[in-house]
């Protein structure tokens, strides 16, 4: 999928901003501007092209045919903290991109309702919430059950991959991690297994996968508890990216913060 191939450098820059609001005072968001200022250097350095994610309350458009924020050709929408950087195929839709999210932007995430109206838009991958844990607010999960580190490839995380649907297997992009995997057995067998890619030196993104018969009893949380613990030691941002429910209540109850979202839109030119 497009979110697991590398940065290529791409020409042309063209940035547009909107009315700044100023800066939140509360003590919510003083807590996440650690992980916020991080994880902006992060997508930033995923634009394609040298741009600065944007303050709060404001909008950066940028064209970069070489943005890995999206499919290429389509356009990617990133906001956290109430800011968004937005990357478009070519030059010619940085205006009306940028003049069709003005009023659509809220705290973690774009209102598509409203932005369909203004834009003809064919087709729409997400939104994903993007979550992100500072060291500080980690709650790791230690309940009595054995997790065991296996290297990238075992044939037994292989085989958890093989006996799940393969859309979730797809969605967990278990098979792609770089760190080590993290498991726990039943009869011998894996059925519940995490690990991270690390981006660009910065994030360690979390891929976690449970065998579907044994979801709802937390492994799920105790494999993820592990491979963060991991991540964390090595100095990276944890980043938790999902759509389902499910996923996301793991991610709150480890400590996780969903300080944005993450869409793609095929927008006709």
């Amino acid at each position: 999928m497009w979110w697991r191939c590398c940065l290529r450098p791409a020409g042309g820059l063209h940035v547009a901003r909107s009315v700044d609001v100023g800066c939140a005072s509360s003590r919510s968001w003083g807590v996440q501007r650690s992980s916020v200022g991080r994880a902006g250097r992060l997508w930033a350095g995923l634009a394609g092209v040298p741009v600065v994610f944007p303050q709060r309350g404001e909008v950066a458009v940028t064209a970069s045919a070489g943005s890995v924020l999206c499919p290429p050709g389509w356009t990617g929408i990133v906001v956290l903290g109430g800011a968004a950087l937005v990357t478009v195929p070519e030059a010619g839709l940085v205006g009306p991109v940028r003049r069709a999210l003005t009023g659509c932007l809220g705290e973690d995430g774009v209102d598509l309702a409203r932005l369909s109206e203004r834009l003809e838009v064919r087709e729409v991958l997400g939104p994903a919430t993007l979550a992100y844990l500072d060291a500080d607010e980690f709650v790791p999960c230690h309940v009595g059950v054995d997790v065991e580190r296996l290297a990238v490839g075992d044939r037994d995380v292989s085989g958890l991959v093989a006996g799940v649907d393969e859309r979730d297997a797809d969605e967990s992009g278990l098979e792609e991690v770089g760190s080590g995997v993290w498991v726990v057995r039943e009869g011998g067998d894996v059925v519940a297994a995490a690990g991270y890619r690390t981006w660009s030196g910065v994030a360690a993104h979390l891929s976690v996968l449970t065998a579907g018969e044994f979801r709802g009893r937390g492994l799920g949380r105790v494999v993820a508890s592990a491979a963060v613990a991991d991540a964390l030691g090595e100095g990276l941002l944890p980043q938790w990216r999902a759509r389902p429910e499910a996923s996301r209540r793991v991610a709150r109850a480890l400590g996780f913060r969903e300080l944005g979202s993450q869409v793609s839109l095929r927008v006709e030119r």
